[in-house]
């Protein structure tokens, strides 16, 4: 990366055509630095305009906004000597201009979409990956895994903080990642500059709607990665068992891409054919192009097929391993953390899983693909995040009445909300389950309650590490509480 770059080599033109040379971007006022260009992008509560005035204050060189930034600013731009950067689109505009300004990207991306899975498919994209040989990384929800570790603060950073993270992987030698694609990152435009070689769809249900006004801009949103950000040449994989799969199949072929589509359905390219269900796993038999495969697979859930698939066919996107070397890989792939992980075993027998589903069609499909894995009954332990979409909670609550057999509503992350005032929102949907608003509490009823034969499923939390009640982060693992449980009943500790 060069010190500095002109406008024009960051795809920019000011209003007026005068020139500037920049020596950083940003889009937080406070880290302005002399040269500097600052993105004053539109938000949910307030207009990066209003901020201009300190950046020019640093002595930014440049300013990136859209017309109503300009015009909140008019006054101080006018007597300034940077350069006024004026688009429709800023926050395009700021994604090009920090894929130009860092340069490099591993040599191969992939990015899946989708409401639920996306952790996963990353995951075991990399995974193969790695079982061939090949340096690689996921990044998304849990941060950067693999052969290069890091956080990051969203599923789908914003560009400057993305484009920095991908220079940095193609720099140590990373070649190929697969990342997130989060429906608030494309719709913000996060993903633009990606050099995307293909790109993958898992599934659509209720989720973000405190964001996406209503199930169609949400949709809108996660086609955006087919309509806009995949390149015409690249492969677009799409499982055609959801309901929304045809219509973004319809989207990725009407922009030319390679379809590569899987699923039960008979048209699938890569084609679920029968799946075998026991404690601790699953044999799954599958067709790709017409070639019969069957392979044993370590991982909880029927879904778990066709998330495995997606990041094949992804892998095969490349061109340069055979189906018959990446299903060789798919007997060593690994449940990601918090995704059906199992995490403890009682004494007699019964099993404790924990799982990340946090929306309605996410916690009924982990019921669901549960069940054929256990002989006795399920309970399922779950709650809702405040100051998060509350049409989901009493939906929530209605799927596991559905598909657990014992359900206890407990608090997930209530932010700035009541608890007790989501748990009844919840409860509607579910009125015969047990409220027990601690939940670490409610973890040890669940274990508690688990007879030979038995499941628990812990929902809503997965991986983290934290909940978040007010504005307060307490340390708290679903995992190891569920532990702490099993071995406090089971007389170990």
């Amino acid at each position: 990366m060069a010190a500095t770059k002109s406008l024009a080599d960051l795809g920019l033109t000011s209003r007026d055509g005068r020139e500037a040379r920049i020596t950083g971007l940003t889009a937080d006022s406070r880290q302005v630095k002399p040269g500097f260009l600052f993105a004053a992008l539109p938000g949910s509560k307030m207009h990066g305009g209003e901020f201009i005035q300190y950046a020019l204050r640093m002595e930014a060189g440049a300013i990136l906004t859209d017309r109503e930034g300009a015009e909140i600013a008019k006054a101080e731009l006018a007597g300034s000597q940077a350069a006024l950067v004026v688009a429709e689109e800023p926050r395009q505009a700021l994604a090009y201009a920090a894929a130009l300004w860092f340069g490099r990207q591993p040599e191969t991306v992939f990015a899946v979409t989708g409401t639920s899975g996306k952790t996963s498919v990353a995951t075991f994209t990399r995974q193969i990956w790695q079982a061939l040989g090949l340096k690689a990384a996921n990044l998304g929800t849990m941060g950067i895994l693999g052969d290069f570790h890091g956080k990051l603060a969203h599923t789908t950073p914003e560009p400057i903080t993305l484009h920095s993270v991908l220079a940095e992987m193609a720099a140590a030698g990373i070649d190929h990642a697969a990342m997130e694609a989060s429906s608030h990152g494309l719709d913000q435009y996060r993903l633009d500059g990606v050099r995307l070689k293909a790109a993958a769809f898992t599934n659509f249900s209720q989720d973000h709607l405190d964001y996406h006004a209503d199930f169609d801009e949400y949709f809108a949103a996660k086609a955006g990665l087919f309509a806009r950000v995949l390149p015409e040449e690249g492969t677009a994989v799409i499982n055609i068992d959801d309901a929304r799969g045809a219509e973004m199949a319809a989207i990725a072929r009407g922009r030319g891409h390679r379809l590569v589509t899987i699923g039960q359905a008979a048209s699938a390219d890569i084609r679920i054919g029968a799946q075998r269900f026991d404690a601790t796993g699953q044999d799954l038999r599958f067709t790709w192009n017409g070639t019969p495969f069957l392979v044993r697979l370590p991982l909880i859930g029927g879904f778990q097929a066709e998330n495995v698939l997606a990041a094949a066919a992804l892998v095969a996107a490349s061109g340069t391993h055979s189906p018959e070397e990446i299903a060789r890989t798919l007997p060593g792939l690994t449940t990601v953390r918090g995704r059906m992980e199992l995490a403890a075993t009682r004494a007699n027998g019964a099993t404790v899983f924990v799982d990340y589903s946090h929306k309605p069609g996410a916690l009924a499909s982990a019921l669901q693909s549960l069940r054929p894995h256990v002989m006795g009954r399920i309970i399922c332990v779950f709650g809702a995040g405040g100051d998060r979409d509350r049409l989901k909670r009493p939906l929530m609550g209605e799927a596991a009445a559905h598909h657990a057999d014992v359900v206890i509503v407990t608090d997930d992350n209530p932010r700035s909300e009541d608890p007790a005032a989501i748990r009844a929102e919840v409860m509607k949907g579910c009125p015969e389950a047990t409220e027990v608003g601690d939940r670490a509490e409610a973890i040890l009823r669940g274990v508690d309650a688990l007879q030979p034969g038995d499941a628990l499923l812990i929902a809503g939390k997965g991986h983290e590490t934290g909940q978040i009640i007010g504005s307060d982060i307490y340390p708290f693992d679903d995992a190891e509480q569920a532990s702490v449980a099993v071995a406090a009943l089971d007389g170990v500790i």
